[in-house]
């Protein structure tokens, strides 16, 4: 572990965090002990990168932008520090070359033998339902031959509604489901309509153990209408 994460898990934020908001935790005993493994977890709020490490002893890495790290200044160190203290690692986000390198880098971390936290529907709910996947994760998975573990953020929306910094009190929990191994998918890495189903799997699973209403259609494109002032209809054609 770097000592920025062994700092803010276990002395500068971890501790606080417990103490105040008792996090509880069901299904622990799915995270694998050793290996590369996917966490794939819904997204409500910005805290569930705060409160997913917390209840585990494996380190979680997230991918993260890279403007986190390029600031300037003490603004931009202690942002920097932040962000290496709660498990997260740069990328450039973006389509083409900046999204395949985003994707090389999660291969890295989970051939590595390192857990990798993932949102698979690519933001945080608008709403508190659940969207789409993005197929990323089942790419990673396969051509890494490791399994993905669903799981589902309670409370988190509730506790820090979008907008508001600092949570509040309130009951935040973790629920982890069964493994998903992806065996029969080996060399499929490629396959978009094995990658839509695995993903799509996923997703219910998530669902299953979160009971969010779920929603098919991408999150970031219904954030996108919701600023525009219109709520469309989910459109049948619309690309994973």
């Amino acid at each position: 572990m770097s000592a920025y994460y062994t700092l803010f898990k276990h002395v500068l934020i971890g501790p606080p965090l417990k103490g105040y908001y008792r996090p509880w935790v069901e299904g622990v005993e799915h995270v694998p002990e050793t290996g590369g493994a996917i966490l794939a977890s819904n997204h409500l709020a910005v805290s569930d990168s705060f409160f997913l490490p917390l209840v585990i002893t494996r380190k979680v890495v997230f991918l993260g932008k890279q403007e986190y790290f390029s600031g300037k200044g003490l603004k931009g160190y202690a942002t920097r520090a932040f962000m290496e203290g709660v498990g997260t690692i740069p990328v450039h986000r973006g389509g083409g070359r900046a999204s395949e390198a985003a994707l090389r880098t999660g291969l890295q971390v989970l051939q590595s033998g390192q857990l990798l936290g993932i949102y698979p529907e690519g933001t945080r709910s608008p709403d508190g339902r659940l969207y789409r996947g993005k197929t990323g994760l089942a790419r990673m998975a396969i051509e890494a031959g490791v399994p993905i573990v669903p799981l589902a953020m309670i409370g988190t929306d509730v506790a820090q509604p979008i907008g508001q910094k600092v949570p509040s009190r309130t009951d935040i929990g973790v629920r982890f489901g069964p493994p998903l191994r992806l065996d029969a998918y080996a060399g499929r890495q490629e396959d978009r309509d094995a990658l839509r189903e695995v993903t799509d799997g996923v997703m219910k699973a998530i669902q299953e153990l979160s009971g969010q209403e779920y929603v098919d259609r991408d999150a970031a494109r219904y954030k996108l209408e919701l600023e525009r002032g219109k709520t469309p209809p989910v459109d049948p054609n619309e690309s994973p």
